[in-house]
């Protein structure tokens, strides 16, 4: 017989409301998911970049508007997608919420070439989870012995935490200007 999952419930329309960021208590709260979990989020506002990284993280989701202020998104492991029923347009959409790397991206070096790539993103200028988002959907793109290099405001804690929990290896470059210059290696 499989486990009996638990659902946690998580709201962070106070923190949303008055202006904190709730990105890491997310994903705290993530981290803490078994695949029988359903986890269940109450937002001021529907989350959409928070989609593309849970989705990295192998989840599906279903989207309700409770009120105005008042978004439910309810997270599953994608081997229970059957459990969310019909997904309506909501699966859909998040399939190509897939963040598309636009300005600041570089094309890659040789691209005619089967050798590793190199992939240059300029995050600067983005709030958060945005650089997240950008960089962790290059990731998933590039090959096996490819490299991104990621320029951010600053140091990205939280997306090399992230990267370390991946198994991911990477290199920063602190510049003088406060920003970093983060080389990410693909295993």
């Amino acid at each position: 017989m499989g486990q009996e999952g638990q659902t946690i419930e998580l709201d962070v329309r106070s923190e949303l409301r008055s202006k904190r960021d709730p990105f890491k208590m997310i994903m705290d709260t993530v981290k803490t998911l078994n695949k029988e979990d359903t986890f269940v989020l109450h937002a001021t506002l529907k989350p959409v970049p928070l989609f593309g990284i849970m989705k990295l993280k192998g989840y599906v989701h279903k989207v309700e508007k409770l009120e105005a202020d008042h978004w439910v998104v309810t997270f599953l492991h994608k081997s229970r997608k059957h459990e969310l029923g019909t997904l309506d347009d909501h699966e859909e959409e998040s399939n190509n919420e897939t963040p598309k790397v636009e300005s600041g991206e570089e094309a890659p070096n040789s691209p005619s070439s089967s050798g590793p790539q190199v992939y240059h993103l300029d995050n600067r200028g983005l709030e958060p989870p945005q650089p997240m988002v950008r960089t962790l959907a290059k990731l998933k793109d590039a090959k096996s012995g490819d490299e991104v290099i990621i320029h951010n405001d600053r140091v990205p804690a939280m997306l090399l935490e992230e990267l370390s929990s991946m198994g991911y290896s990477y290199q920063i470059d602190e510049q003088p200007d406060g920003s970093a210059r983060v080389h990410i290696f693909k295993k």
